[in-house]
């Protein structure tokens, strides 16, 4: 009987290993997700343990709370911001990306070492100089204040450069042999091959603006401009005990961002893996 190398067997046996490790990481991460969502769908008043699996589902607490927690406002809202948000970085982070990436100046990486060293420093730190500057040009209580003090971000920049150098010079060299000018390189060469990076900064900063609280609160006080985070902090305030209308109120808040990953997930996935440390 041939015998079977240690190599090969131990291959074989860490597979199936590997599997059960990550179904088990997969349901430690759903299973709270999953609790979530059977208890949005528990009538009002029967969240004790147990009655999850004894009661009927029923939407009447999502419908409860589309009715009173003003979302279709805050939807509207949250979108606004988030997309205004996410294209604005997307057009700075391409434009400073390729400088960092392509371009050679003097001071190059002392630049880039600054833009790294914004990641370091949280916003919290930086909101009273921000709000004064907001003040002093008349932008509090507006969606200005909601986006531009993050229209730039520092890693986007860093993203986009690291894929920009990824990109054969070569392709570039032969755009410019063919008349095209630095901006149109980027439009028409660069930024096509970055689509996976650029899929990974809408996600990120997408999804960053959606579950932003701190900015709304501490920069408007209108009603009219409440995001979806901000009504689900005073939904929460209002229904403390109602269990149900509470993990409604969760679900639909969450539902958005969530879609939008499984969306976007595999340009996600790509976009991180070509991203490494590049010089």
């Amino acid at each position: 009987m041939p015998k079977i190398p240690q190599k090969t067997l131990l291959s074989r046996l860490g597979q199936p290993l590997i599997l059960v490790l990550l179904l088990t990481g997969a349901a430690l991460v759903l299973l709270p997700l999953l609790i979530v969502f059977l208890t949005s769908l528990t009538p009002t008043g029967m969240t004790t343990p147990g009655s999850l699996l004894a009661s009927v589902p029923t939407l009447e607490s999502y419908k409860e709370v589309w009715r009173r927690g003003g979302f279709l406002l805050a939807f509207a809202n949250s979108t606004f911001v988030a997309l205004a948000v996410t294209g604005c970085q997307i057009i700075t982070s391409a434009l400073a990306g390729y400088a960092l990436a392509r371009l050679k100046f003097r001071g190059r990486p002392v630049i880039l070492l600054i833009v790294l060293a914004t990641l370091v420093i949280p916003f919290q730190i930086l909101v009273i100089p921000i709000f004064l500057v907001l003040k002093w040009g008349h932008l509090v209580n507006t969606y200005g204040a909601l986006i531009l003090p993050t229209a730039a971000n520092g890693f986007g920049i860093f993203l986009l450069r690291q894929y920009f150098l990824t990109i054969p010079v070569e392709l570039e060299e032969a755009a410019a042999l063919d008349g095209a000018n630095r901006v149109q390189i980027l439009w028409r060469v660069m930024l096509p091959l970055a689509r996976p990076a650029l899929v990974t900064l809408f996600l990120f900063t997408f999804i960053g603006e959606w579950n932003d609280l701190f900015k709304p609160l501490i920069f408007t006080t209108r009603p009219e401009l409440k995001t979806v985070q901000l009504a689900l902090a005073g939904f929460q305030e209002q229904f403390t005990n109602n269990w149900s209308l509470l993990m409604a109120a969760v679900v639909i808040a969450t539902v958005p961002v969530v879609l939008l990953f499984l969306i976007g997930q595999r340009q996600f996935i790509q976009g991180i893996a070509s991203t490494g440390i590049k010089n």
